[in-house]
């Protein structure tokens, strides 16, 4: 099923599509042929498993990539370690879109409205960032997270729009923001764990 995404940015197009899943899990993966459908039953496993979020890692052994530069390789390892030290969760590779959650966590992480405005202009969440955004909202809130290992081969198809400072500013920024509304983050987490005892 093909979505329209209501804005510009990859965190508005998975936003637009997270509002369409009918699953109990949902997975999130890039399109452009580096990422393998093959892998997604690990990621399910992990759930399964017990896992609320199966993290994708292309740096945990297992792992690996074709496409990683060695700027963006330097700058995801500096942002690894501010939101592992951020978030009290050990990441290795906080920006990697191959992710899984249980369908019943998407009021967790509390995206942006995806409803189109007369402005139509990006918000936070909108952008690249939305791989640490989740990531970080499933760490602060407690939640478990297992890393998968995952490979990551040469795009096949279309040219990243990726900044590596424009964006990797915003990805900081959003770490940042998130650590201070910590508090806010597992209120609105344990609403989940409340409905699940009562099941």
């Amino acid at each position: 099923k093909v979505i329209s995404q209501t804005r510009k940015g990859k965190g508005n197009a998975m936003a637009c599509g997270f509002a369409e899943v009918t699953g109990d899990a949902i997975v999130m993966f890039d399109i452009d042929g580096s990422a393998d459908p093959h892998e997604i039953p690990r990621f399910i496993k992990a759930l399964t498993d017990g896992a609320d979020l199966a993290k994708g890692s292309r740096f945990c052994p297992g792992g690996g990539s074709q496409d990683l530069t060695l700027v963006r390789s330097w700058g995801n390892t500096g942002l690894n370690m501010i939101a592992s030290v951020l978030t009290n969760t050990r990441f290795t590779d906080l920006c990697y879109g191959y992710n899984a959650f249980w369908a019943d966590q998407l009021y967790m992480l509390d995206l942006p409205e995806i409803e189109a405005h007369h402005e139509a202009e990006m918000v936070q969440g909108d952008g690249f960032e939305i791989e640490a955004l989740i990531i970080g909202r499933f760490a602060l809130s407690g939640a478990s997270i297992t890393e998968v290992p995952s490979f990551e081969f040469d795009r096949y198809h279309g040219r990243t729009n990726l900044n590596t400072f424009r964006d990797g500013f915003r990805v900081l920024w959003t770490i940042i923001q998130d650590r201070a509304y910590a508090r806010q983050i597992r209120s609105i987490a344990k609403r989940r764990s409340v409905s699940r005892l009562n099941a």
